[in-house]
């Protein structure tokens, strides 16, 4: 993926990763839009960062992301990327259905079908630009669980597979696919999750994936070093020790 010069819709991008990585773009010479579900953070965001386009729309609502890509491509018609940002995490007690099963269902459909319904909505419109492509958000928690949150590791071990299977599909085609894979990140995916010390600081996150994208523009996955540890646990063969640490640092969740 070029670093410059593109036109980005960011669903899920009110804030954290998302925010932060469409500001930093914009910042390269990019189109940027942003979209999300909350009216009045896409105001203020229009506001505050002019030339960001805003979109609404809500990721777990297939209707939704539907009419939001009909719009955004009417508007944006050399739209070249896609960035599957929206996601959710939750703490949940498999021990009994009552205490996970409601959360892991609004996991699976936030995280998973979330962005299979993105890329259905826009895939037809991206094979007709001749350098497109889709950047799908996994977590280094893919590669190695936090016994915290069950449903957000598998949709994120989930994220990772589909991303592998479409890129292999998609080769004869002008799209590639680009998976993001964050660390614990500073923002607010989990309460107090913005000021923990596990976590990478958001400006030093989004800064090194720029600086990645620039200097590796044809990287199928997009690792800072932080999150190396986990991703590469098994390869290494330390990965029970990997599952151990991740588990110790912080039992709840980052």
């Amino acid at each position: 993926m070029d670093i410059s010069g593109n036109t980005i819709f960011i669903p899920g991008a009110t804030s954290g990763i998302g925010l932060a990585l469409a500001l930093a773009l914009r910042s390269r010479g990019n189109t940027v839009i942003v979209g999300g579900r909350r009216g009045d953070l896409l105001t203020r965001i229009a506001a505050e960062h002019p030339g960001i386009d805003t979109e609404r729309i809500d990721t777990t609502d297939a209707a939704s992301i539907e009419a939001a890509a009909e719009r955004v491509l009417a508007r944006h018609p050399r739209l070249n990327v896609l960035v599957t940002m929206a996601g959710v995490m939750r703490v949940e007690d498999w021990h009994k259905p009552e205490a996970f099963l409601a959360s892991a269902e609004e996991v699976v459909t936030t995280n998973l079908l979330g962005p299979i319904r993105l890329i259905a909505a826009f895939i037809a419109h991206l094979r007709t630009r001749p350098d497109a492509t889709i950047v799908t958000v996994s977590s280094g928690l893919a590669f190695a669980p936090l016994k915290a949150t069950p449903s957000y590791n598998a949709s994120k071990a989930a994220i990772h597979m589909l991303s592998e299977s479409i890129r292999l599909q998609l080769a004869d085609t002008s799209v590639r696919v680009v998976e993001l894979v964050p660390p614990a990140v500073r923002t607010a995916l989990l309460p107090g999750h913005e000021s923990s010390d596990a976590a990478m600081p958001l400006d030093e996150y989004v800064s090194e994936v720029v600086g990645l994208l620039e200097k590796e523009p044809d990287a199928t996955e997009v690792l800072v070093e932080r999150v190396k540890f986990l991703r590469y646990g098994e390869a290494r063969g330390d990965y029970d020790q990997v599952v151990a640490a991740l588990n110790a640092a912080d039992p709840h969740g980052k």
